[in-house]
């Protein structure tokens, strides 16, 4: 079985990325060394283990926080930095698909997801580049009928008035590409610089009594309550365990692992690109996701260099040439980058679910685990991580919420779910070549 904690990169250290570029750097957070207990172990140091970790250590529970490799080594510290509203699926689908009373409720936790990554933000400090605004681009007129419609549905509806409507002259004047047929703009989303918004959870995590230990992998978890978490390091024995791997599940969660199924994704980091230049190409300096399956998505950095983001593959290991597998991509909308140099590119491991709502699960009150955001996890990860430690603190409903819409297991089991997932994944990004 491929083990993607050693897959791609180097062991137990950031991979090259613009991110780990421009990070402020943590101090080396030490192995697990022996045997202890606490009241909560947690599984992975990303936005949702730092998230439950806060939510937990604030109520003064002794939290003990495992990391394979470094705080935010996985998708929160490479992903492409968009603090997105609602869910994954839109609110007149998942109104069709739950009915409109848990659509509300899902609703209003997406907007509590925002604003908890906003409270941490302002509370601890976390210098992170957070801006306003994301822009979906549409490419197809059907699109932007549709987008257009949601956003109308958002107001009327849930009361949300942070969406403009875009036509094909105002996307253009915003995006300086000609490529789109519209899209809409979303003030009340946002974009920030991924990496540090983890490290700066993990200071606040650790400041608040956190025992955070990094590059302790851990091998097994026993069922039943008191868990004995072992790892190749020692032992941590919990009243709760709770699992916050996403897409690096593997053996140690078998229920996770089969409904969240890892995908790679990958990002290139133009030269700086000076002001003026980064403004024609983005107006109004917020993120932008297209309508693409496989979605192109891409904003400015705090130092005007090119962030985009693209190109999907569906095998483990990561290409060879990752600037060249993108670079194409970038150069469909901005056709004048022609002449700029790519200094950073990088790949990343996200989850993904069969229904794109992400998975939460409970087995006997104490084993507790959240993941496959399916691209949409900076704000409901952080969201999950704070659902799980109310869960272990005794308010439930946050997170039964989306436990009763758990996502079915990918189909064929453990041999035959990937190849099928390339399959179905490959049609739809033939389509999109086809401009279908």
């Amino acid at each position: 079985m491929t083990d993607l904690l050693r897959e791609n990169d180097p062991d137990g250290e950031h991979p090259a990325s613009y991110y780990r570029a421009t990070a402020a750097p943590l101090p080396d957070c030490p192995p697990l060394d022996g045997d202890r207990c606490a009241d909560v172990c947690i599984i992975g140091a990303g936005y949702t283990g730092l998230s439950a970790a806060l939510e937990l250590a604030g109520q003064g529970l002794d939290v003990v926080l495992l990391e394979a490799n470094r705080v935010g080594w996985g998708a929160s510290g490479r992903n492409g930095g968009q603090l997105g509203s609602g869910q994954r699926l839109g609110q007149r689908r998942l109104e069709r698909m739950a009915g409109e009373r848990i659509a509300r409720q899902l609703w209003d936790l997406a907007e509590e997801a925002k604003q908890t990554a906003r409270d941490h933000i302002a509370a601890h400090g976390i210098a992170c580049d957070l801006k306003p605004g994301v822009l979906h681009a549409d490419l197809h007129a059907h699109e932007v009928r549709d987008s257009h419609a949601d956003a109308e549905h958002l107001r009327k509806v849930y009361g949300y008035d942070q969406i403009t409507p875009l036509d094909r002259g105002g996307i253009a004047a915003a995006l300086g590409t000609d490529i789109y047929a519209g899209g809409a703009l979303d003030m009340g989303a946002g974009h920030l610089h991924p990496l540090n918004y983890a490290l700066g959870l993990a200071r606040a995590a650790m400041g608040g009594g956190v025992t955070v230990h990094e590059k302790t992998r851990v091998r097994s978890v026993s069922d039943s309550a008191p868990h004995r978490v072992v790892t190749d390091r020692g032992t941590v024995t919990a009243g709760h365990v709770l699992f916050a791997c996403n897409g690096y599940h593997g053996g140690v969660d078998r229920h996770g692992a089969a409904r969240v199924m890892p995908i790679n994704n990958f990002i290139i980091a133009t030269e700086p690109l000076g002001e003026a230049r980064a403004r024609a190409l983005i107006r109004d300096d917020v993120a932008v996701a297209d309508s693409k399956f496989v979605v192109n998505y891409y904003r400015l950095s705090a130092d005007h260099r090119l962030l985009f983001g693209g190109g999907e593959t569906y095998g483990y290991r990561f290409p060879a040439d990752i600037a060249g597998l993108v670079r194409p991509n970038m150069l469909k909308v901005y056709p004048q980058l022609q002449d700029v140099r790519i200094d950073h590119a990088w790949g990343g491991t996200l989850g993904i679910t069969t229904s794109r709502m992400p998975y939460f699960g409970a087995t006997g009150h104490t084993r507790l685990a959240a993941g496959g955001f399916s691209g949409h996890g900076v704000a409901m990860a952080t969201l999950a991580g704070r659902l799980m430690g109310r869960y272990v603190l005794g308010a439930r409903e946050g997170f039964e919420t989306f436990a009763r819409l758990q996502p079915r297991g990918f189909p064929g089991g453990d041999r035959a779910r990937h190849p099928l997932l390339v399959l179905a994944m490959s049609w739809y990004a033939l389509r999109d070549r086809l401009g279908i």
